[in-house]
C-alpha cells in the first residue's frame, strides 16, 4: 500500500505546485497588463474619429502635429478603426521586422474586393511566402537585365506621345501610362496583343477610380462601376490564361510563373496544387496596382525636382551625355543594364526624390494579440501604422530635411531611417523594377527633351498619393541640340540588336 501512497503524494504535491505556479503567472500577467496604458492621443468623434481632420489638411501636417504634441507613439481613430501611430525607426522595425508575426497586413475590405482577396500583399505565412518567391523571380536582377530594352521602348513611346501633344499636359497622367505599360510587359512579356492590352487598360482605369471612391455599391456609383469592371478584368485574364494553356506555352514571364506554380512538394506538406484562375487574376491585378500610381507619383516628383533645380539638372544631363550617350553613338544604340548601374548621381536623385515625396506615408498593420511597446499597450485588433513620412522628414535623421539634396545619399542613411519601399517580409518586391524605370526615364528625358511647368507647382493634391497640383502641368519638347534628328531617333526605335550587355 505504501508503494502506491508515496508516488500519489508526490503527484499531488507536484500538481499543486504547478497549479500555484500557473495562477501566479496568470496573476502577474494581469498585473502587467493593468500597469500598461494606451499611448497618449485623441480618438476624436464616435466612429468618425479624426478622419475628417486627416482628409481636410495635408496628412503630413496632421501626423507631424500629432507627433509634436504626443511624441513618437500616439493613438487616434481613422476610417472607423482605432489606431496606434509609430514615428521612429525603432518602432517601424519592431512592427515590420523583429515582431512582424504579431502584426498582420490589413486593408479595408472594400479595397481588397477590388484588387482581389488572394493578392500577395493581403496575406502572411506560407501562402505569402510562396507568392513572394514567385513574384521575385520575374523581378530579380537577371529578369530585369533582360527587361531593359522593353522598359526603354516604353519610355521612348511615353515621352514621344507627351511631346507630340504640344500643349501643357499632366505629367502624372503621362507617367501613369508609362508605368502601366511597364507593368504589362513585366507580367505578360511581349506576348500581349494591343486589343487585350487596351481592354486591360480601360477596365483597370475604371477599377482605379472606384478604388479611391466611397464604397457605395448602388448602381451608377464609381464603386459599383469598379466592381463590374473588375469582373470584366477577370474575364479578360481568364481568356489569356486559357489561350496559353491551349497552346501549351505558359511562358517564363510573371503570368507564366503564376500559372505553373504548385503548392510545394507533397513530401514536405504541400499538396502540389496549382493556383486557381481567381488567384492568378488577383495577383496580376495586385502587381498592376503596385506598379502604377506609386511609381508614377515618384516619376512626376522627379520631373518637378529636376525642373526646379537647373544646376542639378545640368549635372545630371552631363552624367548621361558624357558617360552614356556618347558611348552609345549619340543615343543611336540602346541602353544596357551595366549603364543603368553606372548612373551614380542619377541614383542619388532618385533616392532623394523617394525621401522627399514619401509617396507611401504609412502602411497598415493590425495587432493579432495584445502587444507591449515601450511601456504602452497596443490592443489586439487595433490598426498599427508606422509613419514613413515622419521618419523621412525628421531632422533627427536627415539634416535640413525639407531641402532637396541628393548629396546626403553619398553616405548611407542610418539603419531603418529610409524605407521608401517598406521593410521586412512585406517590403515591395518590385522596388528594383521601379528604380530601373526611373533611371531609364531620366536618361531619355534629360538627353532628348526640354520641359517647362505651367502654373503653380508647389501645391500638393492627394489622389490618394501626393502629386503636384493638377498632376504637374508641363510642356515637353524634343531637344535636337545634340544633332540627333527624327530619322536617327526612329532608327534607334527600330533597332533590332537589343542584346543587353552585362
Amino acid at each position: 500500500m505504501a508503494a502506491y501512497f508515496i508516488p500519489l503524494c508526490i503527484f499531488i504535491i507536484a500538481l499543486a505546485a504547478l497549479s500555484y505556479y500557473a495562477s501566479r503567472q496568470k496573476k502577474n500577467r494581469h498585473e502587467q497588463e493593468a500597469a500598461l496604458k494606451l499611448p497618449p492621443g485623441s480618438m476624436g468623434l464616435p466612429y468618425i474619429g479624426e478622419t475628417l481632420q486627416l482628409y481636410s489638411q495635408d496628412p503630413g501636417v496632421f501626423f507631424s502635429s500629432k507627433q509634436k504634441r504626443y511624441g513618437e507613439i500616439f493613438k487616434t481613430h481613422l476610417l472607423g478603426c482605432p489606431c496606434v501611430m509609430l514615428a521612429s525607426p525603432e518602432a517601424a522595425r519592431f512592427v515590420l521586422v523583429s515582431r512582424a508575426h504579431l502584426f498582420r497586413p490589413t486593408y479595408p475590405r472594400s479595397k481588397e474586393r477590388l484588387i482581389g482577396p488572394s493578392a500577395l500583399f493581403f496575406h502572411q505565412g506560407d501562402y505569402h511566402l510562396r507568392l513572394r518567391r514567385l513574384v521575385q523571380g520575374p523581378l530579380g536582377p537577371e529578369a530585369l537585365r533582360r527587361l531593359v530594352p522593353d522598359v526603354e521602348a516604353a519610355v521612348r513611346s511615353a515621352l514621344a506621345s507627351w511631346a507630340a501633344d504640344g500643349d501643357a499636359a499632366s505629367t502624372f497622367h503621362a507617367m501613369k501610362r508609362l508605368s502601366f505599360d511597364v507593368g504589362i510587359v513585366t507580367i505578360f512579356g511581349g506576348r500581349l496583343d494591343e486589343r487585350r492590352k487596351e481592354e486591360l487598360r480601360r477596365n483597370y482605369g475604371v477599377v482605379e477610380k472606384g478604388y479611391n471612391s466611397f464604397p457605395n455599391s448602388f448602381p451608377g456609383t464609381l464603386y459599383y462601376k469598379a466592381i463590374q469592371a473588375r469582373r470584366r478584368l477577370n474575364g479578360v485574364l481568364s481568356d489569356i490564361v486559357r489561350e496559353r494553356r491551349a497552346r501549351g506555352e505558359p511562358g517564363s514571364d510573371l503570368l507564366g510563373c503564376l500559372m505553373q506554380s504548385r503548392d510545394g512538394d507533397r513530401d514536405h506538406g504541400g499538396d502540389g496544387a496549382l493556383l486557381t484562375d481567381e488567384q492568378v487574376a488577383d495577383n496580376v491585378i495586385g502587381v498592376l496596382f503596385a506598379a502604377q500610381d506609386t511609381t508614377a507619383s515618384v516619376l512626376t516628383w522627379i520631373v518637378k525636382y529636376l525642373h526646379d533645380q537647373p544646376k542639378l539638372l545640368e549635372a545630371v544631363r552631363a552624367e548621361h551625355q558624357a558617360a552614356i550617350r556618347e558611348s552609345n553613338d549619340g543615343g543611336r544604340r540602346p541602353l544596357t543594364w551595366a549603364q543603368t548601374r553606372s548612373m551614380t548621381l542619377t541614383h542619388r536623385v532618385i533616392l532623394e526624390s523617394l525621401r522627399m515625396a514619401s509617396i507611401i506615408s504609412f502602411t497598415f498593420r493590425e495587432a493579432v494579440a495584445d502587444v507591449e511597446y515601450k511601456g504602452f499597450l497596443i490592443p489586439k485588433g487595433w490598426k498599427v501604422m508606422p509613419l514613413f513620412r515622419n521618419i523621412h522628414h525628421s531632422p533627427d535623421y536627415f539634416q535640413d530635411p525639407h531641402k532637396f539634396d541628393p548629396s546626403r545619399f553619398e553616405v548611407a542613411p542610418r539603419p531603418n531611417t529610409f524605407t521608401p519601399f517598406g521593410s521586412g517580409v512585406h517590403a515591395c518586391p518590385g522596388n528594383e523594377l521601379a528604380k530601373l524605370e526611373m533611371l531609364v526615364l531620366i536618361h531619355h528625358l534629360v538627353t532628348g527633351y526640354r520641359w517647362e511647368t505651367v502654373g503653380l507647382s508647389d501645391e500638393v493634391e492627394y489622389s490618394p498619393f501626393p502629386v503636384p497640383r493638377h498632376g504637374l502641368l508641363a510642356k515637353l519638347r524634343e531637344d535636337n541640340s545634340d544633332g540627333v534628328n527624327g530619322k536617327e531617333r526612329q532608327a534607334v526605335d527600330n533597332h533590332d540588336d537589343c542584346e543587353v550587355i552585362a
